[in-house]
C-alpha cells in the first residue's frame, strides 16, 4: 500500500527485454534505499514493483506483460522521468490517501492551462472508469494522490500546486500524454457492496441504473 505522496522523482536507466516481459532498472534520485530490501515495493509512476535487485543509486525490477498491457509502462524509455514512492509502513504519515499501486486504466492529457502559480490539467479516463471519479474526490494520477476539482463525463479537472509540480513529474505533462489512473479504492468497495448476495452470482459485476432502481436505490 501507498499513500500518493511522491518521495522522489527517478529517471529509467534502462529497460531490458526478458523473455516477452521488461526488466527495468531505475534510478531512485533522492530517495532512501537505506531500508529497502529485496522483495519490498516501491510505486514507479503508480505501480507497484518489487525490488529484486539494488545496484546502489537505483533497483531493479521485473515488469510482466499484463502490467505492460494494462499501464501507460511502454511509453517509458531510457532517461524517462518516473514518480517514485516506497511503500508505507506502520508510522507512515497517511498525507495522501490509500493507494494499492494497481493500475485501473490508462488515461490522457487532454489539455494544460495556467491559473495563477498552479496549473490546471484536465485528464479523460477511460469510459469505464468515469463512474468512480466524483467532485472533491482522490484519484491517483502516475502515482500521485489528488483531488479532482471538476468532472464533465469521462473528463476530470485537476489544479496542481507549485510544490506538487517541483516534486512530481506532472510539470513535464502536455496535451497527448498518456498516464497511470487509480481510482479511490472506496469507490471500488462501494460498488461491489451494493451487489449484496447477486455478488456472488456469475455476472459482469457492473451496477446499472436499473439495478439500482430495483433495489431501491433511485426513486421513481
Amino acid at each position: 500500500m501507498f499513500t500518493g505522496i511522491i518521495e522522489s522523482i527517478g529517471s529509467i536507466r534502462a529497460m531490458t527485454p526478458k523473455g516477452g516481459d521488461i526488466r527495468l532498472l531505475v534510478e531512485t534520485g533522492k530517495l532512501d534505499l537505506g531500508d529497502v530490501k529485496l522483495g519490498d515495493s516501491i510505486a514507479v509512476s503508480g505501480v507497484c514493483l518489487t525490488v529484486i535487485e539494488l545496484p546502489g543509486n537505483g533497483f531493479a525490477a521485473d515488469v510482466s506483460r499484463e502490467t505492460l498491457d494494462c499501464t501507460a509502462m511502454n511509453d517509458l524509455k531510457a532517461g524517462s522521468p518516473v514518480n517514485l514512492e516506497k511503500a508505507l509502513t506502520p508510522t507512515t504519515r497517511l498525507g495522501g490517501h490509500l493507494v494499492s499501486g494497481h493500475v485501473d486504466g490508462v488515461g490522457e492529457v487532454v489539455s494544460r492551462s495556467e491559473n495563477a502559480r498552479a496549473v490546471e490539467f484536465r485528464i479523460r479516463a477511460p469510459k469505464e472508469l468515469a463512474k468512480y471519479i466524483a467532485h472533491k474526490g482522490s484519484i491517483t494520477v502516475d502515482g500521485t494522490s489528488l483531488t479532482v476539482n471538476a468532472v464533465n463525463g469521462a473528463d476530470f479537472e485537476l489544479t496542481i500546486i507549485p510544490h506538487t509540480l517541483s516534486e512530481t513529474i506532472m510539470a513535464s505533462y502536455q496535451p497527448g500524454r498518456r498516464v497511470n489512473l487509480e481510482v479511490d479504492l472506496l469507490a471500488r468497495y462501494l460498488e461491489r457492496l451494493l451487489l449484496g448476495d447477486k455478488a456472488a452470482e456469475p455476472a459482469s459485476g457492473n451496477i446499472t441504473e436499473s439495478f439500482l432502481a430495483a433495489n431501491g436505490y433511485l426513486k421513481s
